[in-house]
C-alpha cells in the first residue's frame, strides 16, 4: 500500500496506472487532506498570533527540516552545519524528535554507546560523527534546555520544522530535487506536511541533487570510500564484488543511484522503510545472496553489534557551493553575536 501511495504522490508511472490511483485515492484522501490543512494552519496561527507561546532559547535555533514527508537529506545537512560550525569554534548541540526509539525517559542525552533502539538512528549517526552532544525528545524544548546544560552556544533541530512550540531564528528547508513535492496536495492526498507557499517564509533552501531552482542553493551528497561496519577497515567500492545493497532510508532509490553512478552493479537491491529495526537473522540471509553486504550509514548505526565481516557502509558528505556556504555560516554567526554570550 505504502508504495501505491508513493506512486500516486510522484507520479511519473503509466496513465492507465496513474488513472486508476486517482480513482482509488482521491475520494479518500481529498476530505481527509483538506482537514490536515485546516489543522495545521490554525495550529500554527495560535503560535504567530500569541494565542499559544513557544519556548525562546537564551541561544540561537535553526531548524533543518522540510515540507514534505520521506527522507530529503536533512540529516547530513544537520551534520554538514554542525562539522561547519565547530570550524568556527562555535559549540553547536542538535535536538532530535528521535523517531523509531524509545528511551527510558526524556530528555535523552545520546552517549557514544547509546543503542539505536533507544534514540534512533539519525541522533546516533550525528553524535557519532560530529561529537557534538545531542539530545533527543519529543517535545523538542526539554531537549533544547538538557543541551543548555552542556555548554552549547547554537542550537540545531533535525527535522521539526513544523514543531512551532520551539521559536527559531533560521528555518532551512532541504528539497528533493527528483521528486520535488510530487502532486502538491497535503497528506494524505499528496507528500506535503505544509503547502508550498511555506517556502516563500524560510530562510534557506537546499535542493539535494537534481536541479535547483532560483533561491535554492545546490547540494550534492558526496560518496566516499567503504567503510567496514565491523572491524572500520576502509576500502574502496570498486575492490568487492557481487555486492547486495541494502537502504533503510526516505527514498532507499537515492543510494542505488549513488551505487550506479560510482560504477557498481549490485546483484540484488533491497529497500527497506525509513528507521526499520533490522534483525541479525534477517540480514545475515540477505547478505548470502552476494559477497559483500553494501549499506547506507544510517544503517550501519542499527546493526554494529552484530555485523559481520563482509558488511559495508557508504559515508556521504553534503557538498554545498562555497558561496552559498558562506552566506549561511556567516548568518548563523551574525545571529549568534546578536544573543551574545548564553551565560549574559
Amino acid at each position: 500500500m505504502a508504495a501505491l501511495i508513493e506512486k500516486f504522490w510522484f507520479g511519473h508511472h503509466p496513465k492507465g496506472l496513474m488513472l486508476l490511483l486517482n480513482v482509488l485515492f482521491w475520494p479518500v484522501f481529498w476530505p481527509l487532506s483538506k482537514l490536515f490543512g485546516f489543522i495545521s494552519v490554525r495550529r500554527r496561527n495560535k503560535y504567530q498570533t500569541g494565542e499559544k507561546v513557544a519556548y525562546r532559547a537564551p541561544v540561537p535555533v535553526v531548524v533543518v527540516g522540510n515540507i514534505t514527508a520521506g527522507g530529503n537529506g536533512k540529516t547530513p545537512v544537520v551534520v554538514w552545519l554542525v562539522e561547519q560550525l565547530q570550524a568556527k569554534g562555535l559549540k553547536p548541540g542538535v535536538v532530535s524528535r528521535g523517531y523509531g526509539g524509545k528511551a527510558p525517559h526524556y530528555p535523552y542525552l545520546v552517549e557514544d554507546e547509546t543503542s539505536t533502539e533507544i534514540v534512533g538512528d539519525e541522533p546516533v549517526l550525528i553524535h557519532r560523527r560530529t561529537g557534538a552532544p545531542v539530545a533527543v525528545s519529543p517535545i523538542r524544548s526539554d531537549a533544547v534546555m538538557m543541551l543548555l546544560e552542556h555548554d552549547v552556544d547554537v542550537i540545531i533541530t533535525d527535522d521539526g520544522l513544523q514543531h512551532y512550540a520551539l521559536a527559531r531564528d533560521i528555518e532551512f528547508v532541504v528539497i528533493d530535487g527528483q521528486r520535488r513535492f510530487g502532486n502538491q496536495q497535503l497528506l494524505p492526498l499528496g507528500p506535503l506536511r505544509e503547502t508550498c507557499d511555506r517556502l516563500t517564509d524560510v530562510d534557506f533552501l537546499i535542493c539535494n541533487g537534481g536541479k535547483a531552482q532560483k533561491n535554492e542553493a545546490p547540494m550534492h551528497l558526496q560518496p566516499s570510500a567503504l567503510i567496514n561496519v565491523k572491524t572500520g577497515e576502509r576500502c574502496s567500492i570498486n575492490k568487492l564484488e557481487n555486492i547486495v545493497a541494502m537502504a533503510g532510508i526516505g527514498h532507499p532509490p537515492r543510494f542505488f543511484k549513488t551505487l550506479e553512478e560510482l560504477g557498481v552493479t549490485p546483484v540484488h537491491c533491497q529497500p527497506f522503510t525509513d528507521h526499520q529495526a533490522f534483525s541479525e537473522t534477517e540480514l545475515n540471509h540477505l547478505a548470502q545472496q552476494g559477497q559483500h553486504l553494501v549499506m547506507t550509514e544510517k544503517d550501519a548505526v542499527k546493526c554494529h553489534a552484530f555485523a559481520q565481516s563482509n558488511w559495508w557502509y557508504v559515508p556521504v558528505d553534503a557538498v554545498i557551493p562555497t558561496s552559498n556556504a558562506t552566506a549561511i555560516i556567516n548568518r548563523i554567526i551574525k545571529v549568534k553575536e546578536e544573543y551574545g554570550s548564553p551565560s549574559a
